[in-house]
């Protein structure tokens, strides 16, 4: 059962007021990722006082930019880590559990072309589900080459043996980012988008707080905390830098950034409701073909990267490594001219600072926790299923390193997200395209708004855009479009033709540039394909 419920308010002014009346908080958290995010909430949900910082937008970076699987990690269970996978697949239920209206359970099959590969892979995933005990979405089955074709009528048939189907999670990342941001402000957090900190605030050696500025203002502002966490996933190490340069301390980068490309492509290339996993390419590589929102995510790759862009541009061979590979498994075979989006994320890659000896937690959910000299925290790698685990672990090092007071036990596993419906969810799949259902409980509200009744784009109306503005903490034509729609991901094109309307509506609910020669600009970039 759903039932409407009336949110809370997000307006920029009476967030730069309290940023402003702030005198000193436990907990400033620099990065609005889904780190940020959930070190921000299970902070707020114990009773700590917390603010949090963002430089762009929620989730602009690596947490808008997943393959939007809540896994608990097949390819780790291949390398023999047992404890991760039981972990993982825990987190997968409490976050299906905790936002069903965000994220929903998802079959796979494993085509198979060779005749030992149903039994082998079969057998590992057997082993998945018994891991999962209670927590499993769904057994694991062999399939026949009639049954594989029936669940996955898109694959290539020649040679085809047979398949394994077995059960994971899907999500909308950017979306989920935007429900703990917005659960953390119900607990009491206060948090803020285009908020960059400039500075590290020190007091005798230690860290005591941060300087930031309104991005829109230009105003500059301080806030004292008893303990500041650098989240800010590939970027932790400028944050690092600059409590090194103000303790006079050499800093040695921790973050090595890999970077995944993902093409999207219309359904009509695999059509279904299960995914494609292709386990072990010839290159020894994993391919993906995702049924999301309406589209297809065809991915990834895991490709060094030595720059941060906030942009980053795919290379020519992860674009031919994936439409070729496709091409393999796919009875059609999308082309360059197919492609709808083409999108990269960072990954932050964590290699440990050998300087900072006993300081460093290296957790086997492959996060690390670090606390510097001067009392910086710094979290960084893991994976979007885990998030809640890693935020864990990151206020139980604050707690151990005495930055922070003995605390009362996290409730986070059993908190509901914002817009999580009360009873049963609807059981409809995130692989359908976009609309309401990706707002729960808050569906009704925003029916009620002005424009409910009109759609700029399938799943897009005029009132979701305002919902956005006054309750989504959203302040320009991309953070709308992006990852409040997540238009810009499915099709940079449409994206790019609704974007005057979208940006004619957040002037008149913000005030503010809605910034559309830029978002022009970057729906360009995700139809460009590498020559």
């Amino acid at each position: 059962m759903t039932t409407s419920v009336s949110p809370q308010a997000s307006g920029r002014a009476q967030l730069i007021t309290a940023l402003a009346g702030l005198d000193q908080v436990d907990l400033a958290i620099i990065g609005g990722g889904a780190t940020g995010l959930g070190v921000a909430l299970d902070a707020a949900q114990r009773g700590l006082s917390v603010v949090l910082l963002e430089s762009h937008d929620f989730a602009k970076g690596t947490s808008s930019r997943a393959t939007k699987l809540v896994h608990g990690g097949v390819r780790y269970l291949a390398q023999g880590n047992i404890a991760l996978v039981r972990e993982a697949l825990h987190e997968r239920a409490t976050l299906l559990r905790n936002a069903p209206h965000l994220a929903r359970p998802l079959p796979f099959v494993m085509p198979s072309y060779k005749c030992w590969e149903t039994p082998f892979y079969g057998v590992g995933l057997k082993v998945y589900d018994a891991l999962a005990g209670k927590a499993g979405l769904g057994a694991t089955q062999f399939l026949d080459a009639r049954r594989t074709r029936e669940c996955i009528p898109g694959v290539k048939e020649q040679g085809l043996k047979g398949g394994v189907k077995y059960w994971d999670g899907q999500f909308d990342d950017a979306r989920l980012a935007l429900a703990l941001a917005r659960t953390a402000a119900a607990q009491g957090a206060l948090l803020l988008n285009y908020c960059p900190v400039t500075e590290l605030m020190h007091d005798q050696g230690r860290v005591a707080g941060v300087r930031c500025i309104d991005a829109e203002s230009g105003q500059d502002y301080a806030v004292r905390a008893r303990c500041v966490i650098n989240a800010t996933g590939v970027w932790v190490d400028e944050i690092r830098q600059k409590d090194g340069e103000a303790s006079g301390r050499a800093v040695q980068a921790m973050v090595a950034p890999s970077q995944g490309v993902h093409l999207v492509v219309d359904r009509e290339f695999f059509p279904g409701d299960h995914a494609l996993l292709v386990p072990k390419t010839e290159d020894g590589r994993v391919l993906f073909a995702v049924p999301w929102l309406g589209k297809v995510i065809l991915g990834t790759t895991d490709t060094p990267r030595h720059d941060l862009s906030r942009e980053p541009d795919a290379f020519a061979q992860e674009v031919n490594f994936i439409l070729g590979e496709a091409g393999k498994y796919l009875r059609r075979a999308p082309t360059r001219a197919d492609v709808k989006s083409i999108w990269v994320g960072l990954r932050p890659l964590v290699r440990p600072p050998e300087n900072e000896g006993d300081n460093t937690k290296k957790i086997s959910r492959e996060h690390t926790v670090l606390v510097s000299p001067s009392g910086l925290v710094t979290v960084t790698g893991g994976k979007w299923t885990t998030y809640r685990a890693m935020a864990e672990d990151t206020l139980q090092k604050c707690v151990d390193s005495a930055l922070l007071g003995r605390l009362p036990p996290g409730r986070t596993d059993s908190l509901q997200l914002v817009g999580a419906p009360t009873g049963r969810p609807e059981r409809t799949s995130i692989t359908q395209a976009p609309g309401l259902l990706a707002y729960g409980a808050e569906a009704g509200f925003i029916q009620a708004l002005p424009g409910a009744g009109t759609d700029l784009a399938p799943g897009l109306s005029e009132a979701m855009i305002r919902f956005a503005a006054r309750y989504e903490y959203a302040r320009s034509v991309e953070d709308v479009l992006a990852r409040r729609s997540r238009l810009l991901f499915l099709d940079a094109k449409l994206a790019g033709q609704v974007a005057a309307s979208v940006a004619a509506i957040m002037l008149e609910e913000t005030g503010v540039d809605p910034k559309l020669d830029e978002f022009l600009a970057l729906t360009e970039h995700y139809q460009r394909l590498p020559a």
